[in-house]
């Protein structure tokens, strides 16, 4: 997949030091705040997800209010949203239908917002990368990619047991 697009992708996460983003359908940690920086970033903008990750939603907040939601599943025959979400069988179907159909785009930013094969696939894509660096190690059984070699830290912002980073894609004379 070529990198050429009118809008930005990015990527928001919240990951711990063993890089887990989940566990069992859910976030190993509570950070209000981050909720809160997530919301805020994300309002206005489209959001794109895995099917797991739009189930794992609290039900009041399905689909995520205030932003165009995409979700990409394996199986859209059996898979049941109301008809402001958009659903694709694949990545690339998604962001063919967001480059080509009026309105499916909403904002000029692309939040890719999870699970971890989502942010796998999605990584050579990615402008930038809104990281939540968790301290300690959880439990989990859905982990973040290594990106690292790929971006640099443009900021970083300590909040004790947490810091928020983020990345901006090398550039390829970099």
């Amino acid at each position: 997949m070529a990198r050429s697009f009118s809008f930005k992708i990015a990527a928001i996460v919240a990951m711990d030091e063993g890089r887990a983003i989940g566990f069992e359908n859910g976030i190993p940690w509570h950070i209000p705040e981050d909720q809160k920086r997530f919301a805020q970033l994300t309002s206005g903008q489209t959001v794109l997800m895995g099917r797991k990750t739009y189930q794992s939603l609290p039900e009041k907040f399905r689909p995520l209010p205030k932003r165009k939601n995409i979700v990409i599943t394996r199986n859209t025959a059996h898979f049941e949203a109301p008809a402001a979400v958009a659903v694709f069988g694949s990545i690339e179907s998604a962001l063919k239908g967001v480059v080509e159909e009026p309105g499916l785009m909403q904002g000029e930013v692309l939040w890719v917002i999870g699970g971890g094969e989502v942010y796998a696939e999605m990584l050579p894509l990615l402008d930038e990368i809104y990281l939540t660096q968790v301290l300690g190690n959880h439990q989990g059984d859905a982990f973040f990619p290594i990106f690292e070699d790929q971006f640099e830290l443009v900021l970083s912002e300590d909040h004790g047991h947490y810091s928020y980073r983020n990345y901006q894609r090398r550039s390829a004379d970099s």
